[in-house]
């Protein structure tokens, strides 16, 4: 039997995605979890084969719960199933040893093939957002990701600093170096760019 853990924020989504898999006979959904930080615990609390998670969510994002996972060394293997076809999640998520990378529009017998072949230690990734995915480079770093993060949330240069420990002045020259990097004129243009490209 694979024991599962479905987190996803949107309930409607939950419940069918979580019937569905529940149909499957050596398929067994131990919990779901509306937001992140549910999800970590019932994770600690299930220690699951397979975490099933959306990318977006509140508290903490599937990508995050993954690189939980991966430095924590845990052996829950992780699909990603989502409404957004941008490469640079599918990047970042490769490179929190996500093991799938599914869209929400697949047919539901390919998540129920997924789950089996992750779990068996295989990889299943949507071919199209494979191929778009090592054709573009994601040019912002962790610490860049971060301040834009929370500026594009309208966080001011001082409550940025102040949340990450930094000065005003560094958190003013990694917005700029941001807007350079990506050729934008302000921070605006610079986290909606970001977002669109799924580098956020």
């Amino acid at each position: 039997m694979i024991r599962l853990l479905l987190a996803e924020d949107q309930a409607m989504m939950r419940g069918a995605l979580s019937a569905l898999l529940g149909l499957e006979p050596d398929i067994d959904v131990v919990a779901t979890a509306a937001d992140g930080e549910i999800a970590w615990r019932e994770l600690q609390r299930h220690r699951p084969d397979v975490l099933v998670t959306d990318i977006e969510m509140p508290g903490l994002t599937g990508l995050e719960l993954a690189q939980r996972l991966q430095r924590q060394e845990w052996p829950t293997r992780v699909i990603i199933v989502t409404t957004f076809a941008r490469p640079g999640f599918l990047r970042r998520a490769l490179e929190a040893g996500v093991g799938g990378y599914l869209l929400k529009d697949a047919p539901a017998e390919q998540l129920a093939d997924a789950v089996r072949r992750v779990h068996g230690g295989g990889r299943v990734i949507d071919p199209q957002l494979a191929v778009d995915a090592w054709s573009e480079t994601d040019p912002l770093n962790d610490r860049e990701r971060q301040v834009l993060r929370l500026a594009g949330g309208g966080a001011s240069a001082g409550e940025i600093a102040a949340q990450l420990g930094l000065s005003q002045g560094t958190v003013r020259n990694y917005l700029s170096g941001v807007i350079g990097k990506l050729g934008v004129g302000n921070r605006i243009e610079a986290y909606r760019l970001a977002r669109q490209k799924g580098w956020l």
